[in-house]
């Protein structure tokens, strides 16, 4: 099911210009409609049982992400279809922003499987196309800030990785989730470079995971990801910059120590494990004050954690964020 979440001040349906690629799937998400509606009512209210320091899976009053419109909840405008899937930073395939929409063009992504265990009750191993059914699929407008200091605006589509990690219930001693990309040289020829140590891992905090804002996205304009986005599942994080949204997931364990990253072992100095957008910690070769809109001529200022402050900042109330960059 397809469920379109907007946020309290999104623009009026009436005010809205769907994209044209938008414009043969409206019909489809008609009936849609209703139910988000209801969800979004239901969502108002505070829970009181919601443990400190824990956002509330559904709680949709504060979260962004207008769905079919043509601008972001600050009126910025998507980026275009075309920008997004010709400006790929995936080294797997290349170290060139337009490499990978030319070398993953026969990347197989179906069938697809991802195994998920470590520290939960209920380990698992889900086919994407299961878990596309088995979870709303909902629409998220969400800005991508690249810690190169460029940046996009992007419909994605997909589910909240709270309500996988509900599932498989992490257990007491779970802190940390860990992500793996598939390691596959054959066909993703950039993971023979010795410059890194594959696969691609990341992670995060578990009450990261379980923020509302954090998406298992399987889609972008209301298709699926071709697989220079990252298909068929990947994940979404638009507080943090774009290195953290591992892409192509085969493995999700739940665990107790922080895992230590690909860009972490690479380069420790100039990546850490947080990577939240902050235009007051400078990378160490370049201001991170302000950045490139894709599309775009001028630079614009960069927002603290890229403008979703409300809905994150509660995470690292009382951390020091330039010791944990």
């Amino acid at each position: 099911m397809l469920i379109k979440k907007r946020a309290t001040y999104a623009l009026p349906s009436s005010e809205i210009t769907p994209e044209s690629l938008y414009l043969s799937r409206r019909q489809f998400i008609q009936g849609a409609t209703a139910v988000a509606a209801g969800s979004l009512l239901a969502a108002c209210s505070p829970n009181p049982n919601t443990p400190q320091g824990r956002a509330p899976v559904g709680d949709t009053q504060s979260m962004p992400g207008a769905t079919s419109a043509t601008t972001d909840e600050l009126g910025d405008p998507l980026n275009s279809y075309e920008d997004i899937i010709t400006y790929n930073n995936y080294y797997e395939f290349s170290t060139d922003k337009d490499g990978p929409a030319k070398l993953a063009q026969n990347f197989v992504t179906s069938p697809w499987q991802v195994t998920i265990g470590g520290l939960v009750n209920n380990p698992g191993v889900y086919d994407v196309d299961d878990l596309r059914t088995k979870f709303d699929q909902e629409e998220r407008i969400y800005r991508l800030r690249c810690v190169e200091a460029w940046s996009m605006v992007i419909p994605w589509m997909g589910f909240p990785l709270a309500k996988l990690l509900e599932e498989v219930q992490p257990t007491a001693n779970a802190q940390y989730v860990r992500f793996e990309t598939l390691y596959d040289p054959d066909n993703m020829p950039g993971q023979k470079s010795r410059w890194f140590s594959w696969p691609y891992v990341e992670g995060l905090r578990l009450d990261e995971a379980m923020n509302e804002l954090t998406l298992l996205a399987t889609g972008l304009y209301g298709k699926d990801l071709l697989p220079q986005n990252g298909a068929p599942i990947r994940l979404v994080m638009p507080w943090k910059y774009g290195f953290k949204s591992i892409k192509s997931i085969v493995k999700i364990d739940l665990v107790e120590q922080r895992p230590s990253s690909l860009w972490m072992d690479a380069a420790p100095n100039e990546y850490g494990f947080f990577a939240n957008v902050n235009p007051e910690v400078a990378h160490p070769r370049w201001s991170q004050t302000n950045e490139r809109r894709i599309g775009e001529l001028s630079r614009r200022p960069t927002l603290k954690f890229n403008g979703y402050e409300e809905q994150v900042a509660y995470l690292y109330e009382g951390m020091n964020l330039r010791a944990n960059f």
